[in-house]
């Protein structure tokens, strides 16, 4: 008997070489844009827990939605990073992603993210209905043709429009469950739509660099930095409002909108902020783009605390 066979009879299986590390498995989690799908998956199963039935629904059904939602999003993000390779490799905070650093082949890449594509699509069908699984392969679509391949290198609008692609899953999630798709998960998909171009902007204000060095028109890039520090306001004014339709529709309780009303107030006061950070003429910040940089922050704080309130409102308090 060999040495390894003696091993594995002894202490079952062999240990792995001394050269062996996860280096690789990290890799190519890393394609999936883990941080991304984080957001994604809460705000489906948001979007689920709200929706008529959740609670009758068998539970393996449930979690195996959730992972086709979480599968689709990565999936959607390796097709992503293996198209943008070549300005991932010239933006200092993207450089490093395993292919533009040569540790994960683009072929490879694509071919991760189209199985993944397919495989999430026809599990999510299986395991829930076609109205789920059609909307989770709208949003895989959405973001690679419409905001990865079209809008994102065209035009300064690319954030606004393909920001859509990250507001799907609240009702994928509902969809999951009722098999259709009522006012409430639209409502729900709007939030985000107008969340994503205060949240990105004020990203690109202190990306900036990275992003002219790429020849991306995020909007400080094309429009300049005034210019988008307005538009931060402006959405934001337009986003603060819209988080209490819910209430007034009739949806949430008063729980709900007591959160949504301090969240709007709080966020418009990060965008005011922004608005008039100490700037330079071409409206640079003097100041080290910190307030550009904690309106970013709030705005991840923002969406996660407003869907968490939806769904404590209408689980806990709604009769």
């Amino acid at each position: 008997m060999s040495d390894s066979a003696m091993e594995r009879g002894q202490g079952g299986a062999a240990p792995l070489p001394a050269s062996y590390d996860m280096s690789e498995v990290r890799d190519w989690i890393a394609l999936l844009k883990p941080r991304v799908m984080t957001l994604v998956v809460f705000t489906g199963l948001i979007g689920m827990l709200v929706a008529p039935g959740a609670l009758s629904m068998h539970p393996v059904l449930a979690a195996t939605a959730i992972l086709c939602i979480a599968v689709a999003s990565g999936a959607a993000g390796a097709i992503n990073m293996w198209y943008d390779r070549d300005i991932d490799a010239v933006m200092r905070r993207t450089s490093r992603r395993p292919i533009p650093a040569g540790r994960i082949a683009p072929g490879a890449a694509l071919a991760f993210g189209v199985w993944l594509s397919v495989a999430s699509v026809t599990v999510m069908w299986l395991a829930t209905n076609v109205a789920a699984a059609t909307i989770l392969a709208l949003s895989i679509a959405f973001y690679v043709f419409v905001y990865t391949m079209w809008l994102k290198r065209r035009t300064p609008q690319n954030i606004v429009i393909g920001g859509a692609a990250g507001a799907f899953p609240p009702v994928i999630g509902w969809a999951a469950v009722t098999g259709d798709v009522t006012l409430v998960p639209i409502l729900l998909f709007a939030i985000i739509f107008f969340w994503t171009p205060p949240h990105f902007w004020a990203l690109a204000l202190w990306a900036h660099d990275d992003y002219a060095r790429a020849g991306v028109p995020m909007l400080p890039v094309s429009a300049g930095a005034k210019e988008t520090r307005r538009q931060i306001v402006i959405y934001t004014v337009l986003l603060a409002p819209l988080g209490l339709v819910p209430w007034l529709a009739g949806f949430s309780g008063p729980a709900y909108a007591a959160v949504a009303a301090l969240l709007g107030a709080l966020f418009l006061r990060h965008a005011v902020a922004v608005l008039r950070d100490r700037q330079d003429e071409a409206g640079r910040s003097l100041t080290g783009d910190a307030p550009a940089k904690a309106c970013f922050r709030f705005s991840l704080t923002y969406l996660f605390t407003i869907f968490a309130a939806v769904a404590v409102d209408r689980l806990v308090f709604s009769p």
